[in-house]
């Protein structure tokens, strides 16, 4: 593939990703699957790792969930809230290994494997033991406030034992069939 050739399909899948983008995190309204949208990323990412110098900042493959949806106050992470990444044959996950293995200077590294699993990214907040906020994850830097929404789950503990304060963050997995079988 020449350069303007992969210039070409960029442009085309950076928009089909960002229209999917756009269905799936404001209007709530996804018109293909993740498994489909995910082989699309994919396919983004494996262009740009070929010609890095076409990578831009405004790339579906650059950024984390949406942008936060008017209808809640906005919440400004402390620390950006990422994404987990995708392994989808074993190339990807020996080339996980190979990074760990890297990062920590040692080959003695044993991993505990669980599905990944589309949901919603929350952070909750607590101060002085008392939950004072829960946010979505947004798009990694900004968020929803969805405290009051948070308040009425009963597995939300508003008040911990520890009176310190911190951030807790996890995700409430989405419940629908074609998420958790792709």
């Amino acid at each position: 593939m020449t350069e303007q050739e992969a210039h070409q399909q960029l442009t085309a899948l950076r928009e089909e990703l960002n229209q999917y983008n756009y269905e799936y995190h404001v209007l709530d309204n996804p018109s293909v699957s993740d498994a489909e949208y995910d082989i699309k990323m994919r396919e983004l990412k494996d262009i740009e790792a070929e010609f890095p110098q076409l990578i831009t900042e405004e790339s579906p493959s650059q950024r984390v969930g949406g942008p936060p949806l008017d209808a809640f106050a906005k919440v400004t992470h402390r620390v950006p809230m990422l994404s987990l990444g995708n392994a989808f044959n074993e190339a990807d996950l020996k080339d996980f290994d190979r990074r760990v293995q890297e990062g920590l200077a040692t080959d003695q590294v044993t991993y505990v494997c669980e599905l990944k699993i589309d949901g919603l990214a929350i952070s909750l907040r607590y101060q002085d033991g008392l939950f004072v906020q829960g946010a979505t994850r947004g798009d990694g830097t900004t968020g929803e406030d969805i405290t009051s929404n948070l308040r009425t789950i009963n597995s939300i503990p508003l008040r911990i034992k520890d009176h310190s304060s911190i951030e807790v963050r996890g995700g409430k997995p989405s419940c629908h069939k074609e998420h958790l079988f792709h």
